[in-house]
């Protein structure tokens, strides 16, 4: 969590981060379901348990989805309390063994004797073979999966023992170490250099932080009494924005993550290593989305209960809860209606000449087909209280363009005065970094002041324009920049400290004062020209060299989030951070999925990208973008 100044303003944001109302359960990174977890709540069984649920042709997903989802969600809530607990035969004996049972992160959450993983004893010590950890058969696959709880500290050892054991080469962590002040896993990793647990070295060879999951890539070494074992590469892919007992925001993040894992995982390699904290919950619902979709593909159905089921027999309360279960709907729906967009940049030309249909140049059905399923997302209106509050409205350029409360960017009450903690901002992830950006629209004159405080209180240093002041006659945005000298709105001056004029765009230095405190700080202005407000820019290259420029800005001024604004804050300012984030994931990875930046875009601010132009653009600078830099090599 950033720090700031305000004490009440931190404890605010904090409170975005994990106050849940009855009403609205959304929060960004999730839904959670408020439990106790001091042991794993077991949520009650029905009477109705002998019901069966058939399996769905995949081109009835959407309509039973809406069926069950309608009444908050009832029929999924039903569906998912006929499922068997477990396996009716199934026996815990050495779970229960008076040595194992402190190995157990929770009482009531163990492997059944028949599917638990079994290491080889040490010195003779019968109870040396046991880890809470059981085999679970993928879609076609025995064993394709280990299930197990977050390691203990005193487990650490037996852990790293059943990677090299199993040779597993990739492990799958759903859980972050502490939630909401509770240690749900003990870091099992070295941060930097090398660690022994046990018989096994584990050195730390690479980490990279994305968004939603960290990869870190480990070489592991068993020392045996007979000497070193050759080292072998693990990969741990940690999932961090699944909150515990909940789903993640959207399942567009996990599809991703899944489809990093298939890619990571070698086929030769033992099973894929899966835990959250128990090792049920999250863990369950990751192995039925990944089993499921390959139902799907080879069956064109799928059978979620039967799924769960099946499962269930190897390690009992897999899929703990019923918003779990019905996320694994929403992903296996979002999965068939959308499919997998993501390119490599090697095929991207080829993807743009299908798009734009070759029969005339300007011919654009594919790519009309393509932003029509993103003008067809539902813009969640309940979820805009705070902006369309009567004391709100007045602040807010455009009716339809309104934060969700979910992620507005929130200010520090002033003393007395109700609604002075909104601003129309919204938080929007960036590649790397939740809350990378902050989109807003271009200040009007009585907001003004608000706009600098929302600068000040989140100590952004990189402001992005995208508008002229004056566009064909109408004002789009007040000048809350000075021309010479100085200028104050309320506690805040802005002085200009220099200007320079580069192709596309115009840099201002500006100084920021808070008067009560009389402390400063350096904001840079880049202002686009160029980009008119109904059409794209003429050329790409330009976009390029902003958004290197405030990168590196960025690079030097720490990271805060960068304010980016055109008039409303929606169509070229959605445009700017999709392209942000496309070509960082080009550089970093070579591989771009202009569709689902935009759709993640959309469902964190409504009209996000506005026009297929705009649309259009982000894959033809991604073209200029691979054409400037055509050495492959650069991407890498």
């Amino acid at each position: 969590m950033r720090k700031n100044s305000f004490s009440s303003f931190r404890w605010i944001r904090n409170q975005r981060k994990e106050v849940v109302t009855a009403v609205d359960k959304k929060i960004p990174n999730g839904i959670l379901e408020e439990q106790e977890q001091q042991t794993v709540v077991l949520l009650p069984r029905s009477p109705s348990a002998s019901k069966t649920y058939f399996p769905i042709p995949v081109d009835c997903l959407e309509d039973e989805t809406r069926i069950r989802s309608a009444d908050d969600g009832k029929l999924f809530r039903e569906e998912f309390n006929s499922l068997p607990s477990g396996y009716t035969q199934g026996t815990y004996q050495e779970a229960n063994k008076e040595d194992n049972r402190e190995k157990n992160r929770y009482p009531n959450i163990l492997p059944y004797d028949h599917s638990r993983v079994v290491l080889t004893q040490l010195d003779g010590n019968l109870c040396s073979d046991y880890i809470n950890a059981s085999y679970i058969h993928g879609y076609t696959d025995n064993n394709k999966f280990i299930a197990a709880q977050g390691p203990k500290q005193d487990t650490v050892a037996d852990f790293w023992r059943m990677i090299w054991e199993q040779k597993t080469a990739t492990i799958v962590m759903l859980t972050n170490l502490k939630e909401r002040k509770e240690d749900k896993c003990y870091q099992y990793w070295p941060d930097q250099g090398c660690w022994t647990y046990g018989n096994v070295r584990v050195a730390v060879e690479d980490v990279t932080v994305l968004v939603d999951y960290t990869i870190r890539k480990f070489c592991i070494q068993y020392q045996a009494s007979d000497g070193t074992k050759p080292s072998r590469l693990v990969t741990q892919l940690h999932f961090t924005s699944w909150p515990d007992f909940g789903v993640p925001f959207s399942p567009i993040g996990m599809l991703k993550f899944l489809k990093k894992v298939k890619t990571v995982n070698s086929s030769f390699a033992g099973p894929i290593v899966v835990h959250c904290s128990a090792g049920v919950g999250r863990t369950g619902t990751f192995i039925v989305i990944d089993g499921v979709i390959d139902m799907m593909h080879q069956e064109q159905k799928i059978d979620v209960f039967g799924f769960v089921s099946k499962i269930r027999d190897q390690r009992s309360q897999l899929v703990q809860t019923d918003i779990q279960y019905s996320f694994i709907y929403q992903a296996l729906l979002e999965y068939y209606l959308y499919g997998d967009t993501e390119l490599d940049v090697s095929s991207l030309e080829g993807h743009l000449h299908k798009l734009h249909n070759t029969h005339a140049p300007f011919d654009r059905v594919g790519l009309e087909e393509e932003f029509k399923k993103l003008t067809n997302m539902r813009i969640m209106k309940e979820n805009m209280r705070m902006g369309n509050l009567p004391a709100n409205m007045k602040k807010n350029r455009v009716l339809q363009i309104i934060p969700y409360d979910f992620n507005r960017v929130i200010m520090s009450m002033r003393r007395g005065q109700e609604f002075t903690d909104y601003i129309n901002a919204s938080f929007i992830d960036g590649y790397r970094q939740k809350d990378y950006f902050i989109a807003t629209q271009g200040p009007l004159s009585h907001t003004v002041e608000d706009y600098w405080r929302m600068a000040w209180e989140w100590k952004c240093h990189s402001v992005v324009m995208l508008t002229e002041l004056q566009e064909r006659e109408q004002d789009k945005c007040f000048q809350y920049w000075p021309t010479e000298d100085s200028v104050t709105y309320g506690d805040y001056t802005v002085e200009m400290k220099g200007s320079t004029v580069c192709d596309s765009f115009s840099v201002r230095d500006l100084v920021l004062t808070y008067g009560p405190d009389k402390q400063t700080r350096l904001v840079r202005h880049f202002h686009f020209h160029g980009w008119p407000e109904i059409g794209i820019p003429a050329e790409g290259k330009g976009m390029i060299d902003i958004i290197a420029s405030v990168q590196r800005q960025q690079q030097q001024s720490g990271n805060h989030p960068i304010i980016v604004h055109c008039s409303a804050g929606a169509g070229r300012t959605g445009t700017f951070i999709a392209l942000s984030n496309i070509l960082e994931r080009v550089k970093a990875e070579g591989l771009l999925d202009v569709f689902q930046t935009v759709k993640s875009l959309r469902m964190q601010r409504p009209h996000m990208v506005q026009t297929v132009e705009q649309y259009d653009f982000c894959y033809r600078v991604v073209q200029d973008f691979v054409d400037i830099f055509s050495d492959y090599a650069n991407f890498k």
